[in-house]
């Protein structure tokens, strides 16, 4: 009889710790079960926005490209600038930075990381905007560097690297010259003054 008391002892202890340890995974699971779940859903927010961000910004830089603003913009100032590609990026980053907030307000981090992520968006323009605009300024300066100096006018005949042809317009930042082929060749004013080149004076009738 003791050894059956023993028994039915050390079976009920078993018992207990089976249970014990069942309620502890499951204890485990219902509080990672949530956890997971947001991730998850933050993940496809993510996603989500990472296509719609690409697509918008598509969307947007052919729109502005069938009203030809860039085009626009260089009648207006002479100036080429990839306004319309730039435009796109910035509409891209706002969808990339909603998404992003939205996919850590899943997640409750907002408040933690929303400075952080500020600051990450803010770089990314600032260097789209550099990456943009890059070859402006020294373009600009040599182009007031050729405007002084004068070294050829419309109607010049230049060669510079492997291009040979016809002065057609000068402006700050480039210089249009079209080649005996008939093709239109967009020169940028900063490669005049690092590479050298040679003028043939049209030839007056």
């Amino acid at each position: 009889m003791a050894q059956n008391g023993i028994g039915e002892q050390a079976m009920n202890g078993l018992n207990q710790s089976i249970l014990t340890a069942t309620d502890r995974s499951a204890y485990l699971f219902s509080k990672i079960k949530p956890i997971f779940k947001d991730v998850v859903i933050a993940v496809i927010i993510l996603l989500i926005g990472l296509i719609i961000g690409k697509i918008l910004g598509r969307v947007v830089q052919k729109l502005l490209n069938s009203f030809e603003l860039n085009s626009l913009i260089k009648k207006a100032t002479g100036i080429r600038i990839r306004m319309e590609e730039f435009i796109g990026k910035v509409v891209s980053y706002v969808i990339f930075f909603i998404s992003a907030i939205m996919a850590l307000d899943v997640l409750k981090l907002t408040s933690f990381t929303l400075q952080i992520i500020s600051g990450l968006i803010i770089v990314m323009i600032v260097v789209s905007i550099f990456i943009s605009i890059k070859d402006f300024f020294p373009n600009i300066i040599a182009g007031f560097y050729l405007h002084k100096k004068k070294m050829f006018k419309e109607g010049d005949i230049v060669k510079i690297d492997k291009i040979t042809g016809k002065v057609e317009q000068i402006n700050l930042t480039e210089t249009r010259i079209v080649t005996k082929s008939g093709d239109t060749i967009y020169v940028p004013s900063s490669l005049f003054t690092k590479k050298e080149f040679v003028k043939k004076v049209r030839k007056k009738n």
